[in-house]
């Protein structure tokens, strides 16, 4: 009984999210022309990207973000986040605008941070879909984050707490 009402809690927190963040990209259309996102992974968001793409919104006006990614994971691996957001997001939206993946086994790692940080300098977030980890990590931002930075894509050392989380997620 309590597993069931828990499952029932995430796919209503999903919906509404999706729902909220659905709004927030239908308004930044109205008033921009297009809507910059950032989307996440991780069984936190499974409801929510579900919802999302099947909502009724211009997608050709939507630039996504990846948020995060494990360095030196080819992207066809079933723990790569490139690959989740593939399937669960990109895959169902064919007339997306553009999903700017981290490419985390890039030969150059600085030049991929350097690329990501310039593309999304140039594009106003109007909605992060993000999760928060069961450490209280957001993206791969352990506690205690690193508030001086000022770069929105860095190179992070995950705990091992965090680790084990992201792995159980897959």
């Amino acid at each position: 009984m309590i597993q069931l009402h828990l499952e029932k809690t995430k796919i209503d927190v999903g919906r509404a999210a999706a729902r909220r963040g659905a709004g927030a990209i239908r308004r930044a259309i109205a008033a921009r022309g297009e809507a910059n996102i950032v989307v996440a992974t991780g069984a936190s968001q499974f409801e929510m990207l579900s919802e999302l793409t099947a909502m009724a919104i211009d997608w050709s006006k939507v630039t996504a973000f990846h948020l995060d990614e494990y360095i030196g994971m080819p992207g066809d691996h079933p723990a790569s986040f490139r690959r989740y957001l593939r399937e669960r997001f990109a895959s169902r939206l064919p007339q997306l605008r553009a999903m700017h993946y981290i490419n985390g086994d890039a030969p150059d790692l600085k030049e991929e941070i350097f690329r990501l940080n310039h593309l999304i300098a140039a594009a106003p977030l109007d909605v992060v879909f993000a999760g928060i980890g069961e450490n209280a990590h957001l993206a791969f931002n352990d506690p205690p984050a690193d508030f001086d930075t000022i770069d929105p894509y860095i190179v992070v050392r995950l705990d091992a707490r965090c680790r084990a989380q992201q792995f159980g997620d897959v």
